[in-house]
């Protein structure tokens, strides 16, 4: 750096620590050596999150929240979306990006997690990270709900319609919470400035301050990896840096690269080629307007919603009430959030635990990607008994935890410091397990 530039960096860090937010955070930050093709997702959740914002910002500029029918007989929140599609420069592409954008996230968010959960990083000394995670998966759920229902289509209109009527079951509140979350008593304008107020100001600013503590929490106690080691316990006695950690940056920073550049290409070749997704990513039903008056055949929340859905609708209402089933939505989403203090292994990773947890957790992905598949498609009696023998095997993956992981330690002891070995062996076993429900979800169409 030239005598000028380093000047000005000097006058800048007088006033602000930039500087040393750089070293702390990046460039002396040190990491494992051995992340491998997991570790992509993290950095991916921040480019998605960066993609949304920005696109979010540029849809609002043309978006209006307004529920009441325009000259031509349309929805003006309806309307227009149609002419941010049709009439706006590039508005096309924005809308796709975002729309895209919110399924990826969810993609990956999910993988993320999975890696958190074979490698163990909610364990000591990571629990607030994850608990902040679970924090930030929450308020992603909150986001993407409130802005499912701003294009006022029929699916939009009627998904938001069943979601905030299942809050009138809770005893007592229930009936005045569901008003409360419409600011109405039923699904009107009035719900659509609400939500359109909290997906653009509200949850954002409370999904940042969790991203940021997220990250804090993360560079204060140093990141996991594949062999669950604490390398902070083998240190240079000289200098202090941790024998198996290198920089972030550059060596993840460059390496991220590789990542982002393989996301953009699948990003991009879905919004330009299949932003649809065949109805997974818009639903055909919500390309015609909100109607009050007609309810489409089958009512269903968008894919990264479906398996939270299947539980709900796989426990059966009790004396007229959904509330159970409500209860059950609810713990399958805050258990996440309590494996720290459910899982009693004495080991962090899946390469060292025993048969009981990897079975555990093969048929806990099963049960997850295949309620997730009963989800999105119509009741039936067959479809309705199988997405209680998953929605079983969901939750016997947390409560049993306790059990089934205290003593549960493979052959393979943990090494003292960390080794170079991938993580080929887990991407193989995501794999079969996709294939293995693919399967089943053409089974369960047939059923």
């Amino acid at each position: 750096m030239n005598n000028k530039g380093q000047t000005i960096l000097d006058w800048i860090d007088e006033r602000f620590p930039l500087t040393s937010t750089m070293k702390a955070h990046i460039t002396e930050y040190y990491a494992p050596r051995n992340f491998n093709f997991w570790y992509f997702f993290g950095s991916l959740a921040m480019l998605v999150l960066v993609i949304q914002i920005v696109t979010g910002i540029f849809l609002t500029m043309n978006y209006k929240p307004d529920g009441t029918l325009n000259g031509a007989g349309l929805p003006v929140a309806f309307a227009s979306v149609e002419y941010i599609m049709r009439d706006v420069a590039g508005g096309w592409i924005i809308r796709y990006m975002h729309s895209t954008g919110a399924s990826m996230f969810f993609v990956v968010v999910y993988l993320h997690m999975f890696r958190g959960l074979i490698y163990g990083s909610y364990k000591q000394p990571r629990e607030l990270i994850w608990v902040f995670g679970s924090l930030i998966f929450l308020c992603l759920m909150a986001e993407a709900f409130m802005g499912y229902l701003l294009p006022w289509g029929q699916m939009s209109f009627w998904g938001a319609q069943v979601i905030v009527n299942l809050f009138g079951s809770i005893p007592v509140i229930g009936p005045d919470l569901s008003v409360w979350i419409r600011g109405d008593f039923v699904v009107s304008d009035a719900t659509l400035n609400r939500f359109f107020a909290l997906h653009v100001i509200a949850v954002p600013l409370v999904l940042l301050a969790l991203v940021v503590a997220h990250l804090v929490a993360l560079h204060e106690v140093g990141s996991n990896n594949p062999d669950g080691v604490e390398i902070k316990k083998h240190k240079d006695p000289a200098t202090g840096i941790p024998l198996d950690g290198i920089p972030f940056h550059p060596y993840y920073t460059v390496k991220d690269i590789l990542g982002v550049a393989v996301f953009l290409v699948v990003f991009s070749a879905i919004v330009f080629f299949m932003p649809e997704m065949g109805g997974f990513f818009l639903e055909h039903p919500n390309f015609d307007p909100a109607d009050p008056l007609k309810t489409p055949p089958h009512i269903a929340p968008v894919w990264y919603f479906t398996p939270f859905y299947a539980i709900l609708r796989a426990i059966p209402s009790f004396l007229g009430t959904q509330v159970w089933g409500v209860l059950g939505m609810g713990a399958a989403v805050v258990l996440i959030a309590l494996l720290p203090w459910l899982d009693k292994s004495p080991v962090k990773s899946i390469r060292y635990r025993g048969p009981k947890f990897k079975i555990m957790l093969t048929l806990f992905i099963i049960s997850f990607i295949g309620l997730g598949t009963l989800g999105a498609l119509p009741p039936t009696a067959s479809r309705t008994l199988i997405s209680q023998i998953f929605s079983v095997l969901y939750f016997a993956f947390f409560l049993g935890m306790p059990f089934y992981t205290k003593n549960d330690v493979g052959r393979t002891p943990v090494p003292e410091r960390v080794t170079d070995t991938n993580g080929r062996r887990q991407l193989v076993f995501l794999v079969l397990v996709a294939v293995t429900v693919i399967g089943a979800t053409l089974f369960a169409k047939l059923v």
